[in-house]
């Protein structure tokens, strides 16, 4: 089949990739021109595992092109995939300009049928404005064009999205007719079995994926929950976790105490789910509290550093292991690490961080007193303390006895329970993880910073 995918950020570019993998010829377009001409030359913007063999291997063979040009786009296309942004909006929902605009923009070019594909993850509702805005534009033009519009949300995770992709546990598509969702289903048939591929009405599809992203984000939330009691009380969260874990009915995905959940979907689409449920006229009061949990848990870490330090980390040297937010990626939207290095440079420490992965984006959003270091080592050498704030295997596997000898005062707060506390206890470290058991006394915290601004 003929595709043309409009936005090539992680969505939008590993989708192009994948389809033309199955063999479908692909037009990726954007207009940021300067994306393009590095994806022209063999550049990839972003980093994902694989993805860059990908792209390679479909330009050489002639399936996959970039243009910033739409009409160059959807010439002769079939399907449209639309791949864009649709960010928090000030009012804490879905700003869905970009995808309204590209939206308008095929229609003004389109001149033969196509089915426009909703891949930008939009509140319920959105399909059917894209298809009101594409029949007005149609009309102001005065030409008759058949279209529809299929919901087909992406379920993609940075770091494994390619294989996400192409090993997929379900595909969800929504249509206005079976026959065209049928159409739709085709284009995966290679990939997965049939009966994973869940046909349901456009609402039901745009549902969905806010329904798994918030209800995946109630489990961390949860799970930080209970870890912060267990400081309390004495109890050890990894036990807790597996023991909850093993139970069938609940299992041991997402359910990993840390510093809470960042990236560029679980945040906004919890947000985006409240402002649904507000205006229809229902308050989400789980969903809120999920947000307020998360929201809290990186500041409560921070109050532990303030706390180990006496009340105040005023030229404190603070290195910080980990900057994306999460392993496998370089994408700092939302990253945990924002909120605790401006905490941490707000009661006067000085950080040094390193990543990597992640620093040349991270240069782009943190404070620029934030100096950064050649490698994991170097970034202790003199520390006070150092924070695991992303679990890069190139951080778990380090010598714990080097470490300690490099750092001023030998502490670890392993706010990702990446490290066995033993093994850090060991090396000569004092440790402090989420929820786990510690041979330093941690007092209560019962009023955390309540703003990271």
């Amino acid at each position: 089949m003929d595709i043309a995918v409009i936005g090539t950020g992680y969505v939008g570019l590993v989708t192009g990739a994948c389809l033309a993998e199955l063999g479908h010829r692909v037009v990726c377009m954007d207009r940021d021109k300067e994306k393009i001409s590095l994806l022209n030359n063999g550049v990839i913007p972003i980093y994902e595992k694989g993805l860059d063999e990908l792209v390679a291997r479909n330009v050489a063979a002639g399936r996959l092109r970039f243009t910033d040009r739409m009409i160059e786009a959807i010439r002769g296309a079939e399907a449209v995939f639309l791949a864009v942004g649709t960010p928090t909006a000030a009012d804490g929902g879905a700003e869905l300009s970009m995808i309204f605009e590209a939206a308008e923009q095929i229609a003004m070019v389109m001149e033969s049928p196509l089915i426009l594909i909703q891949k930008s993850t939009c509140p319920v509702g959105t399909s059917v404005e894209i298809e009101r805005r594409v029949a007005a534009v149609l009309a102001k033009r005065g030409v008759q064009i058949p279209f529809h519009v299929v919901v087909n949300p992406e379920f993609l995770r940075e770091g494994t999205a390619v294989t996400d992709f192409m090993q997929p546990d379900r595909v969800v598509i929504g249509a206005d007719t079976a026959e065209v969702g049928e159409r739709v289903a085709m284009l995966y048939e290679k990939i997965v079995p049939k009966e994973r591929i869940l046909l349901m009405d456009r609402a039901s599809a745009e549902m969905t994926k806010y329904a798994a992203n918030a209800f995946l984000a109630t489990k961390i939330s949860f799970i930080n929950e209970i870890a912060n009691l267990c400081e309390l009380v004495g109890a050890d969260i990894e036990s807790v976790r597996r023991g909850i874990g093993t139970d069938t009915r609940i299992g041991p995905a997402f359910l990993a105490a840390g510093i809470g959940y960042g990236g560029s979907c679980f945040p906004k689409d919890v947000k985006a789910l409240i402002k649904t449920g507000k205006d229809a006229g229902y308050q989400l009061r789980i969903l809120e509290s999920v947000d307020e949990v998360n929201r809290q848990q990186r500041i409560r870490q921070v109050e532990k550093v303030i706390q180990h330090f006496g009340g105040s980390l005023e030229g404190k040297r603070i290195a910080v292991w980990g900057l994306a937010f999460k392993p496998g990626t370089d994408d700092m939207r939302e990253a945990p690490a924002i909120d605790v290095i401006h905490c941490l440079l707000r009661e006067g420490a000085e950080v040094v961080a390193y990543d990597p992965i992640a620093m040349p984006q991270a240069q782009r959003v943190l404070d620029q007193r934030v100096r950064y270091a050649s490698d994991a080592l170097s970034c202790v050498d003199g520390a006070d303390a150092v924070l695991l704030l992303t679990e890069w295997p190139e951080f778990l596997g380090l010598d714990l006895h080097l470490v300690a000898q490099k750092m001023a005062t030998p502490v670890l707060f392993d706010f990702r329970n990446g490290f066995s506390p033993n093994r850090a206890y060991e090396a000569g470290l004092t440790y402090i993880g989420v929820g786990r058991k510690t041979k330093v006394s941690l007092k209560p915290i019962t009023e955390p910073i309540t703003s990271t601004k």
